[in-house]
């Protein structure tokens, strides 16, 4: 029987949330009020409202208050590792420790308390064509704040722009500075053109979430 690549697609997500799952077992306990002491390396970028990156393209850099803390974890981990390329990350990464990983996800975790719709609205007609070819349902949740493995970002009412950004940057190969390394989300980009991906982006954004910006005391 022929399978269709949204079915592999589904298969090779439920085989890497198994093992995701069981990778996060294994991960160090955090302590969120030792992250907020780790956080001062953070705030410059992620504790400014607004704030813009300006590599590899002009884009505002990602809420994390309010993502989950396994999400940041393997976020900072893939940076560490290198299978996220982006240069300054890499170097912030680089630097810490699994405990202070941990920390810092916990902090972040707990940074912002929001509590997502269960329904959102639905895409238009080329969108929602756009939304069930990536089969984005299956791993970010039907509202996109409840991804089905904690690993998972939410993605519902995140910058546009950086989705845009981080969509485009899981088709880059072989380039040093940027570009990641994801087997599955890699599978699902390359389906699509840069016009689409920044139609799904701009729909993602446009919902009700659980993530924010908030500055430190310095930054008020």
């Amino acid at each position: 029987m022929k399978r269709t690549p949204t079915l592999l697609l589904q298969t090779a997500v439920a085989a890497a949330t198994f093992f995701g799952a069981m990778g996060a077992w294994a991960q160090a306990a955090g302590d969120a009020k030792a992250g907020e002491g780790k956080a001062a390396m953070c705030v410059g970028c992620h504790g400014i409202p607004g704030y813009q990156n300006s590599f590899p393209e002009i884009h505002r850099v990602p809420m994390i208050s309010g993502q989950s803390a396994p999400y940041i974890a393997a976020a900072l981990q893939a940076y560490r590792k290198g299978d996220r390329k982006h240069p300054t990350m890499r170097g912030i990464a680089g630097s810490l420790s699994d405990q202070d990983i941990a920390d810092l996800a916990a902090y972040y975790s707990t940074h912002h308390q929001a509590k997502a719709p269960e329904q959102v609205k639905a895409p238009g007609g080329v969108v929602a064509q756009l939304i069930e070819k990536g089969a984005c349902v299956s791993c970010h949740g039907a509202n996109f704040s409840s991804p089905i493995d904690p690993s998972y970002p939410k993605i519902a009412g995140q910058h546009a722009d950086y989705l845009y950004v981080a969509l485009k940057s899981y088709n880059v190969q072989g380039n040093p500075h940027i570009g990641r390394a994801n087997p599955i989300m890699g599978g699902i980009a390359q389906q699509f053109s840069n016009a689409e991906l920044k139609q799904i982006a701009n729909y993602l954004a446009s919902l009700p979430g659980e993530l924010a910006t908030k500055p430190q005391p310095r930054f008020r």
